[in-house]
């Protein structure tokens, strides 16, 4: 039974009797009991350890500025690639030539079309010079015009005002010549009147007659140059009119010849203007058979393989990582738990590739995690139907790897309320959200 001091050669099988396995060992028993409590109880005690409530995420790493992430290299124009600069991997400069191309639009074929077309443009030029000096010309002989108008028209009403004054002399000798004749017609009435009586003789009778016929013929006169003057008025206005006219008529015809010849100048000079844009597009177009870096970085992909490949307008070539960038990770949430986020939130992070140990609800004793802060949200969702938040290192904890790269996996955890373990399991079984994140900067400014 091995409970003697003393040692004996013959060993016990205790397989071959059946009281060694009915046997209970007590020790081990109350061990087990006494590890079971012991787990119980650190069980209770868990419920009522803090726990930080957190909202998940996923998403990648992104250079922190629009003009330090990738981007894609395009071609401007259709062409053919004639000969590649590059490979994948190559470090390039701003302004370095990447690849070239070749033309492969009929219309552009000819290699002086740039001269051509300049001489067009010159030849427009010219031209529109034309037009504006014929303008000129036909402008200085309207100016002409009008001189000689106002000269024609000052001399006619000269004219007039002289006619206007003789028809008043005129009118007034004609009321005179009536006076005399209307005196004479008197006077030889009463010599008739006398000759009839006998008072008088014949010869006195005969001169008063004469006197009156006199007087009758000025008065006649005087009437007619009285007539003749007035006409000649009337003459002399239509005279003014009718110079008026002309010159007037002549003045519209060359108004009109003006109009049109600046109407030529015009559709030269849009026409210079159409040759002048024309002609700096091919200058552009020129300048794109050769496709430059934009910025210092390194080529990630060729997108067009081989040489004599056709390519179209805005197709891609190859994409380029500038050298330097800043990093940032690019996240996604469920619209639930949109509400629950604001700009200067705090975020946990591990990425791909970087081991990492993680505890959500004790973020302490994670380890491999890295901090940031919210520092954008969308207005709208995304295609996916998550709305994006971009987050940027925190300054005051430790660098984030140095190894990162421009579109590694990253796993985010937005750190919320702390609360007990209890709580947390309760909520997570009823389907409650998880409580509403304030700081305490801004529960004291409320």
């Amino acid at each position: 039974m091995n409970i003697s001091s003393h040692e004996h050669e013959v060993e016990c099988d205790e397989k071959k009797y059946s009281a060694f396995n009915k046997a209970i060992d007590y020790s081990k028993s109350h061990i087990v009991r006494y590890l079971w409590i012991g787990l119980l109880l650190m069980t209770l005690i868990a419920l009522f350890l803090p726990w930080t409530q957190t909202v998940r995420a996923h998403g990648e790493v992104i250079g922190r500025n629009p003009a330090e992430r990738p981007m894609e290299v395009q071609s401007l124009i259709a062409g053919k690639v004639q000969k590649w600069y590059v490979k994948e991997g190559d470090y390039v400069r701003k302004g370095d030539t990447l690849v070239t191309l070749t033309e492969v639009k009929e219309k552009y074929f000819d290699p002086q079309l740039l001269t051509r077309t300049r001489a067009q443009m010159e030849a427009k030029m010219q031209s529109a010079q034309a037009y504006a000096d014929k303008a000129g010309a036909l402008e200085n002989q309207e100016l002409t015009l009008a001189q000689l108008r106002d000269l024609k028209l000052s001399q006619a009403e000269n004219y007039i005002t002289q006619t206007q004054l003789k028809v008043q002399a005129d009118s007034i000798s004609r009321v005179a010549a009536r006076v005399q004749f209307d005196i004479a017609e008197v006077q030889f009435n009463r010599a008739d009147t006398l000759y009839k009586q006998g008072l008088v003789s014949l010869t006195s009778w005969e001169d008063k007659k004469q006197k009156m016929r006199d007087a009758e013929a000025k008065m006649i006169s005087a009437e007619n140059n009285y007539l003749s003057s007035r006409a000649a008025l009337i003459n002399a206005r239509i005279e003014m009119s009718a110079i008026d006219n002309e010159y007037q008529e002549k003045m519209l015809k060359t108004q009109s010849e003006q109009l049109g010849t600046m109407s030529g100048f015009y559709d030269t000079d849009a026409t210079i203007t159409k040759l002048e844009n024309e002609y700096t597009n091919l200058e552009m177009r020129n300048g794109q058979y050769i496709v430059r870096a934009d910025q210092d970085g390194y080529v990630t992909r060729i997108m067009q393989e081989g040489v004599g490949g056709i390519i179209k307008e805005n197709d891609v070539l190859l994409t380029l990582m500038p050298a330097v960038y800043t990093l940032g990770v690019e996240l996604f949430v469920s619209p639930v738990d949109l509400p629950l986020l604001q700009r200067g939130q705090e975020v946990q992070m591990f990425f791909d590739g970087i081991p990492s140990i993680v505890f959500s609800g004790w973020p302490d004793a994670s380890y491999g995690v890295f901090t940031g802060q919210i520092m954008a949200i969308d207005q709208y969702r995304s295609d996916n139907g998550l709305y994006r938040i971009i987050v940027f290192p925190d300054e005051t904890e430790k660098k984030w790897p140095e190894q990162l790269r421009i579109g590694a996996g990253t796993q985010a955890f937005v750190l919320l309320n702390d609360v007990p373990a209890w709580y947390e399991l309760w909520r997570r079984f009823n389907g409650f959200p998880p409580n509403f994140y304030t700081s305490e900067k801004e529960k004291d400014s409320k």
